[in-house]
């Protein structure tokens, strides 16, 4: 009697891509993306990618998010793709923007593959807060000028507690937020209400690493007595600390300033077949 030889499992690579410049992605995920039968990537990644860096007949399917505007793609239906996908006995790479593990949903895929027993690899990539300070001219750990570097987000009024906004303003450490550029008249104001030093400089930076990057610079006071209004570009990363200062002296990259974005927006939400469900 001759049995039905079941199909493999495939494969998922969650690939970090880098902020925006293509060259920044990594040999590893260069090669990975280069034998991948299909690529899910994020709204956040290069065109050039997309287009140059895999062989011609890899499918792409674009599942990004955009604040949960029209054309995000439910993160339910990323992890039912991967699944579906890796289940055809596909190699399946993930592409993300920037490190697959700095603020992203990586935990969701991760959990879906392990339930599924899907094998995988993570592959890390430069994150925005690297990328972006690299291309302002900004060292986060300049000598003399910061020890320390903290990671954060504030896309909520009440993501941080009032405890911990009292110790950001009092720390000398280099503040990095991430998806954060819409709320930072009120982490301004939260800082300068904890006491924070009104000289303390800040930096926003649209577009890193892009042709389009700009960086605009201020101290707290500054842009509180302004009352910034200017809606930056996504994405747009904000650092807070004295190494800011250091911007006007190594700023190796003209602002670019278009009038457009580098990351073209999603108008179409990605949503998986009932029969892709079933299969």
């Amino acid at each position: 009697m001759i049995m039905k030889q079941e199909k493999a499992t495939g494969k998922v690579y969650l690939i970090g891509a880098g902020p925006g410049d293509p060259e920044l992605l990594t040999l590893k995920a260069l090669r990975y993306l280069r034998k991948a039968d299909i690529i899910l990537a994020d709204r956040l990644v290069s065109d050039c990618i997309l287009t140059q860096y895999i062989r011609p007949h890899t499918e792409v399917l674009h599942v990004g998010k955009q604040n949960g505007r029209g054309g995000s793609t439910p993160q339910g239906t990323i992890n039912e793709l991967l699944v579906h996908y890796a289940k055809q006995g596909k190699i399946v790479a993930r592409l993300k923007g920037g490190d697959v593990s700095f603020f992203s949903n990586i935990l969701d895929e991760l959990r879906t593959l392990t339930d599924h027993h899907i094998p995988y690899e993570i592959v890390p990539g430069i994150t925005a807060a690297s990328g972006a300070a690299a291309y302002a001219g900004i060292p986060l750990t300049a000598r003399n000028y910061s020890t320390a570097v903290r990671f954060l987000t504030c896309y909520s009024n009440d993501i941080l507690t009032d405890a911990y906004w009292n110790e950001l303003a009092l720390t000398t450490d280099t503040l990095v937020f991430y998806m954060s550029s819409e709320t930072l008249p009120v982490i301004v104001s939260n800082l300068l209400n904890n006491q924070a030093d009104p000289g303390r400089r800040l930096a926003v930076i649209e577009q890193a690493t892009t042709p389009f990057q700009t960086v605009y610079t201020s101290s707290l006071k500054e842009f509180h007595e302004n009352r910034m209004v200017r809606k930056f570009k996504s994405p747009s990363i904000v650092i807070i600390g004295k190494v800011v200062e250091l911007h006007d002296q190594f700023a190796w990259l003209s602002n670019g300033d278009h009038p457009v974005s580098y990351f073209e927006p999603l108008t179409e939400t990605l949503e998986i077949a009932q029969d892709s469900k079933r299969a």
